[in-house]
């Protein structure tokens, strides 16, 4: 069944200390905090008396580590790691991350991990391979990046980074592990979120969120800048400015989805964005009804703050299956109908005659939202209000996000009424992209699935993110 939820590409962590570490457990911790953000594969790459040694799998990361039959050997003062959903080069097993690369002895000396995408990696990659440098990936932009810091390895890391952000375009937060540092660097635009922090035994890391840091036990820094790249090794933590700040377009998303809520994000709270969200629905649409229910687990904070802005009682009365993997696959369409019932099923007792708001982060090809509206129309509902706490997404991302074709989008070709027909609601609302940037309290977002107008456009080139229309 196809998912109606959009998909992030990846989670990167990092981490350093001047010491030996159980870098097998922490980057398991890790990894796992950020598993939201990738579930297709996984992998590590660790340092170990000045060498790399790297295991990757697909799969979720509990059952990945848990096919490492000696933890010790997964064990050094450094290490980075990947958790993967596939954008650009698909599912190959060569294409999970991270990438490495080897000298003329067979060692590892660089490897690579990546959250984001980038347009401009075909050309650079049929340029890169006329130079002479081999590829072993699918298409993979990731490798893109590691082929040009291999190029010019030798010139130094600043150069060899600063050669990244002088050729490619698009969205892209990197964890770098050499036989001696750590590194971590952000596009210009600072397009996909990376953070950092510090252990209590000064072990620093480096996290795509700050859920990852929280799981090892790090208190957080700062976020690393846009245009910025950070080295870290035994002499300390160096930060160079490799390119001014462009217009900055972190991704609007973030807020509404993919960040786990317990992830704070420019200084803000996760959770308490979505709570604000739901109170701005109650302001641009006010429901007569008897309870609020949020479609778990990204539904859940804005229709709590609903309820809160409403008085209209929340209740977690759509149950999820905790225990239903991805991997869950049917022979038939009608089968593949009925996992949506596996997924959520709901309390009928709680339902029947009443006058239902369901509340859910977004609205993509609308199939998966139909089928929750029958399902509470099963189960007896007198009313039923749909909410989405995101604007109607009209556009796909190229910038590291898996959206369907502009075809699939149901917001995209569909006026509010017929959506709402669609779905056989008694009403349809959106959150506004007047509350939205509201709430985000600044330009400098990228609105680019709502609006159509991106940090960059698909051939590299800058576009503007202001004065985007509401």
């Amino acid at each position: 069944m196809v998912s109606d939820k959009l998909n992030e590409e990846c989670g990167v962590f990092g981490l350093y200390s001047k010491k030996q570490i159980d870098t097998f457990s922490l980057m398991q911790f890790g990894l796992i905090a950020l598993q939201h953000r990738g579930q297709e594969a996984c992998g590590i790459s660790f340092l170990s008396k000045k060498n790399i040694y790297s295991f990757k799998k697909e799969g979720l990361v509990i059952e990945a580590f848990s096919l490492i039959d000696n933890p010790e050997l997964y064990q050094g003062n450094a290490a980075i790691g990947h958790t993967r959903y596939s954008t650009t080069g698909g599912q190959s097993k060569r294409n999970i991350q991270p990438l490495f690369t080897k000298n003329e002895k067979g060692e590892v000396y660089i490897s690579l991990a990546h959250n984001g995408n980038l347009v401009n990696s075909a050309p650079l990659r049929t340029q890169l391979e006329k130079e002479g440098l081999e590829f072993v990936s699918n298409h993979s932009d990731t490798e893109v990046m590691l082929r040009i810091i291999q190029k010019h390895f030798n010139e130094g890391l600043e150069k060899a980074v600063t050669e990244v952000f002088k050729l490619v375009k698009g969205a892209f937060s990197c964890v770098l592990l050499t036989r001696d540092s750590l590194v971590a660097f952000r596009d210009a635009h600072g397009i996909r979120p990376l953070s950092l922090g510090i252990t209590e035994d000064e072990t620093y890391v480096v996290s795509s969120e700050t859920c990852g840091l929280d799981a090892v036990g790090a208190n957080f820094i700062r976020e690393i800048e846009p245009g910025e790249m950070i080295v870290i090794n035994d002499q300390g933590i160096q930060s160079y400015n490799i390119k001014q700040h462009q217009q900055r377009g972190l991704c609007s998303f973030e807020y509404i989805y993919f960040s786990r809520p317990d992830s704070m994000m420019e200084g803000d709270s996760i959770y308490k964005f979505r709570e604000l969200s739901g109170r701005k629905l109650w302001e641009q649409h006010h429901i007569e009804a008897d309870v609020v229910i949020g479609v778990p687990d990204s539904g859940v904070p804005a229709a709590i703050g609903y309820s809160n802005a409403s008085g209209i009682p929340f209740r977690p009365i759509l149950l999820k299956n905790r225990y239903l993997g991805r991997s869950f696959i049917t022979p038939s369409q009608e089968m593949r109908e009925r996992t949506v019932m596996l997924k959520l099923n709901p309390i009928v007792s709680e339902i029947k005659g009443k006058r239902v708001v369901i509340m859910d982060d977004s609205i993509v090809r609308g199939t998966t939202s139909k089928r929750l509206v029958n399902i509470f129309k099963n189960a007896g509902a007198k009313e039923i209000h749909f909410v989405s706490a995101s604007p109607p997404i009209i556009a796909p991302c190229f910038l590291g996000v898996d959206t369907p074709e502009k075809e699939h989008l149901i917001a995209a070709k569909n006026s509010l009424e017929e959506i709402k027909s669609y779905l056989g609601v008694d009403s349809l609302t959106f959150l506004s992209m007047n509350n939205l940037k509201d709430l985000l309290k600044e330009e400098g977002y990228c609105y680019g699935c709502f609006t159509e107008k991106y940090p960059v456009n698909k051939n590299g080139e800058l576009e503007t993110l202001t004065n985007v229309e509401a």
